[in-house]
């Protein structure tokens, strides 16, 4: 069997030392999944693992169950008298999570362990600096550290100069790339994050060019790759979930769920910094900077320093973040409860309604409502 160096994909003394907590046990790390079933790597090579009863029965959430990245413990570090099991999954230093399908508010880890996050936008039509800010909100949130790559720097012409001071006024202190699929070393300045044991992946819609840098840096065309279409829009080619060494060091980790991850998990704080920073300003320490007086916000778009744009989407996405995992019912509930917050609360406005009918509509002077006095 072919020996893994641990060390290589990732192994670092934070996860040896916890794993010494499971005498008799082995450890290994998720390299991919479907369905029930594992692919792990042990420093003894690749087998098939499925988890435990108990680690089944213990988990309270999806989020509980191995992921791709996981570094977990096994009975067993060889393939013989069938798959091995799965008894703990090790502390995760970062996570991506979404939403599990087909439920309210079920998270679902779909990569863990990640040390960069790759921020991929394509330079043609694709180009949308609302979506990079959502991405950046969901990177700093998993504990990974968001680069953005801007891809196809070949269909971009002289925009370049226009769109890299724009992405730069978002970037709030993230390292900007610049790459092209066209130019043979049109993807080296990712090679920059890449090192011995380090773990990298990339998120960004479809057909923006995540599986052709992948390619790239694996040295061959290990993913599929579709051309874009006529329409200019991309198209999904990830459909499995898995994690690559790459030959110069590092691993990188390749999944579709990472397409799909939504706001539910995201620091607004870190993506939006300027707007945070701006908020210590404001007159109200809780100020929505919407209509609030001497909003420090508000006054930063109207003086030029902040695009109405970029606040626009701060407070999209805030809102989307709040009613996040709550059904239909909770969010009318939520709505309401905003709507009539500034007058006190839905109870006060209804008193409030009740006495301004009866300001227009008085009683004459004799009669009751139901009663006639005459």
């Amino acid at each position: 069997m072919k020996q893994t160096n641990m060390d290589s994909i990732g192994l670092s003394q934070r996860f040896i030392t916890e794993s010494a907590l499971y005498s008799g046990l082995y450890v290994g790390r998720v390299i991919s999944q479907y369905k029930d079933l594992y692919r792990v790597v042990t420093e003894d090579g690749e087998l098939a693992a499925e988890i435990s009863g108990k680690l089944r029965f213990d988990a309270k959430t999806l989020s509980d169950f191995p992921a791709v990245g996981d570094f977990v413990m096994l009975d067993r570090n060889e393939d013989a008298f069938g798959n091995a099991i799965i008894h703990h999954v090790l502390t995760r230093k970062s996570a991506f999570v979404r939403k599990a399908a087909g439920t309210s508010n079920n998270e679902q880890v779909v990569a863990s362990n990640i040390d960069t996050v790759f921020i991929c936008m394509s330079l043609n039509s694709d180009f949308n600096l609302r979506r990079v800010e959502r991405y950046l909100g969901i990177a700093w949130d998993s504990g990974a550290v968001p680069v953005i790559v801007l891809t196809k720097a070949d269909l971009c012409g002289d925009d370049l100069s226009r769109r890299l001071p724009e992405i730069e006024k978002i970037a709030c202190g993230v390292d900007v790339l610049v790459t092209s699929s066209l130019a043979e070393d049109g993807y080296k300045p990712v090679l920059n994050y890449l090192a011995h044991g380090r773990t990298i992946a990339f998120i960004g819609s479809s057909g923006v060019g995540k599986s052709t840098l992948i390619n790239r840096l694996i040295g061959r065309d290990a993913l599929k790759v579709r051309e874009i279409g006529s329409d200019d829009r991309g198209r999904h080619t990830t459909t499995s979930r898995e994690l690559i060494a790459l030959p110069g060091g590092g691993i990188v980790i390749d999944t579709p769920g990472m397409r799909e991850i939504g706001i539910e998990s995201a620091d607004l704080a870190r993506a939006f910094a300027d707007i945070d920073e701006l908020s210590a300003g404001c007159r109200f320490r809780d100020c929505t900077h919407t209509r609030e007086p001497n909003c420090a916000v508000q006054k930063a778009v109207h003086d030029g320093f902040l695009s109405p744009e970029r606040l626009a989407n701060y407070l999209k996405l805030k809102k989307e973040k709040k009613y996040e995992g709550l059904n239909s019912r909770q969010i009318e509930t939520e709505k309401i409860t905003a709507m009539f917050a500034e007058v006190g609360g839905i109870k006060n406005a209804r008193k409030l309604a009740k006495a301004k009918m009866c300001r227009e509509n008085p009683v004459p002077r004799g009669k009751k409502q139901g009663r006639d006095y005459r």
